[in-house]
C-alpha cells in the first residue's frame, strides 16, 4: 500500500531567496530515496486566496513511497537528518500529513 508524506513549511524569513534555498535543499537531500514513487516540492501558488485556501506556508513538499517501510527508512536516513539540521533554523512552523492508500 503506497504511503504519501506531505510537509508544509512556514518560514521565519519568507523572502524569495529563502524560499528558493529551501526548495533547493529539498531537491538535494530529499529526492531520490529508495522506494520513492513520486516527488514534488514547490512554493505556495500566489493568487489563490479563497476562504478554503490555507496560506500559512511558504513551501509544500509531497513524497509518495511504495509503502510505509520505505517512508520509515527515509525518516531515519542521513540525508533527511542533514536536511533538518541545515534548514530548521528558518522554520516558523512545520506541518506533516501522512496518508496510506
Amino acid at each position: 500500500m503506497s504511503f504519501t508524506h506531505s510537509v508544509f513549511f512556514e518560514l521565519e524569513d519568507g523572502s524569495p531567496a529563502a524560499v528558493e534555498e529551501l526548495l533547493r535543499a529539498c531537491r538535494e537531500d530529499l529526492a531520490g530515496h529508495a522506494g520513492e514513487e513520486g516527488f514534488f516540492v514547490g512554493a505556495r501558488a500566489e493568487g489563490y486566496e479563497r476562504e478554503v485556501n490555507d496560506l500559512a506556508f511558504h513551501v509544500a513538499l509531497s513524497i509518495r513511497f511504495e509503502d510505509r517501510a520505505a517512508h520509515d527508512a527515509y525518516q531515519v536516513s542521513d540525508r533527511h537528518a542533514r536536511f533538518i539540521e541545515r534548514c530548521r533554523a528558518n522554520w516558523r512552523a512545520v506541518r506533516v500529513f501522512d496518508a496510506e492508500g
